[in-house]
């Protein structure tokens, strides 16, 4: 850009020669700073390429009034500048500036109306297309961190969905596996058939616990809430734990019976492991939009340890599963309480919305 107005001065359109050569050198080493002071970071929010532009500007309007001819270009290198420093409507309303000039300039040094347009033109759009890809090479340089956390993302959901899977299905199974063997325990002595059928049901669930595993470790595990209710009656039954199932309304979607099977399994888990109740109670509504479960014991904490605990007279819900639960309920719409009973014990209550089945 800068060899035209340079081989107007070597032919001697343009004079004096000294001054033309001085504004042309000095406008190539003001360009050169505008530009490195807008790429560097540390300079680009200051006002050091403002003033550095507002010079260069000051300098392309002073050489195109002065000596016309090919120095027009220079407002193509302004143009530039500009769109490597402003954005959005600052920039429209500067290089719709630059090309009037540009245009206006021209036709006083004599070009004709076509030259004036395309000089007018070429510094306008010089100016946007230098933005455009600045602003597409800033999307991309944010997006880069972006993409990466969105590939670490799905890592981290699977670890915790294989946590959560983890700690519910063996922290139920263990305890039922427990329950059963000390019922065995204490029945082989007196009663050998009993003993024998709760020694059946410590092998039926550790198979089971095994199928689930593997589905755990698939991703593709879906509880049936039928089972879970039959479990739960096993494993209260067998520790001594009176318990009543009451369930009202349609039945539930595959995904929400699953999550609904889940709060079973753990709910009952804590009450075997930390309740000391003498009894349970498994409500189920899904009438409504909205389907219910409360899990409701007795006890006073008197076998608490990590789950449901008595502190202080109060109760409070910690631990591993619930907590999972509780991110589970939630990435589903619903929620999920846990604390003191109405009248006495401790009471876990879930709720979520009612899905149709697909």
């Amino acid at each position: 850009m800068l060899m035209a107005p340079g081989a107007d001065v070597a032919h001697g359109r343009v004079g004096p020669a000294w001054l033309a050569c001085s504004a042309l050198a000095a406008f190539g080493v003001i360009y050169v700073m505008t530009v490195r002071a807008e790429f560097d970071e540390s300079l680009r929010d200051g006002r050091q390429p403002r003033y550095l532009l507002l010079a260069l500007a000051a300098l392309t309007y002073a050489t195109n009034i002065a000596f016309g001819h090919s120095w027009i270009l220079l407002f193509i290198l302004l143009s530039l500048a500009c769109g490597a420093l402003l954005g959005g409507k600052q920039l429209a309303i500067v290089l719709l500036l630059l090309s009037s000039s540009d245009g206006a300039i021209s036709g006083f040094h004599g070009g004709g109306v076509w030259a004036s347009a395309a000089t007018a033109y070429g510094t306008f759009l010089s100016g946007l297309v230098t933005a455009a890809i600045l602003s597409l090479h800033q999307l991309i340089s944010q997006l880069r961190p972006t993409r990466q956390k969105l590939a670490r993302a799905p890592v981290s959901q699977e670890r915790l969905r294989f946590s959560r899977d983890l700690h519910d299905l063996l922290g139920h199974t263990m305890s039922v596996v427990a329950v059963k063997a000390e019922a065995v325990r204490r029945l082989a002595p007196r009663d050998l058939d009993a003993a024998l059928s709760h020694a059946s049901d410590i092998e039926s669930v550790s198979r089971q616990a095994l199928t689930e595993i593997r589905e755990a470790v698939s991703g593709y595990r879906n509880g049936s809430l039928t089972a879970e209710l039959e479990r739960a009656r096993s494993v209260l039954d067998a520790s001594g734990i009176a318990v009543t199932v009451q369930e009202s309304g349609p039945p539930l979607a595959s995904q929400t019976e699953a999550l609904v099977g889940w709060v079973v399994r753990e709910g009952v888990t804590n009450v075997v492991r930390h309740s000391g109740a003498s009894s349970c109670r498994i409500e189920l509504d899904t009438d409504g939009d909205r389907a219910v479960l409360r899990i409701t014991d007795d006890g006073d904490g008197s076998g608490a340890g990590s789950g449901a605990c008595a502190q202080g007279g109060g109760w409070r819900a910690g631990g591993t599963g619930l907590k999972g639960l509780a991110e589970r309920m939630s990435m589903a719409g619903g929620s999920l309480t846990a604390g003191p009973a109405p009248r006495r014990g401790f009471q876990l209550t879930a709720e979520l919305p009612v899905e149709e089945e697909r």
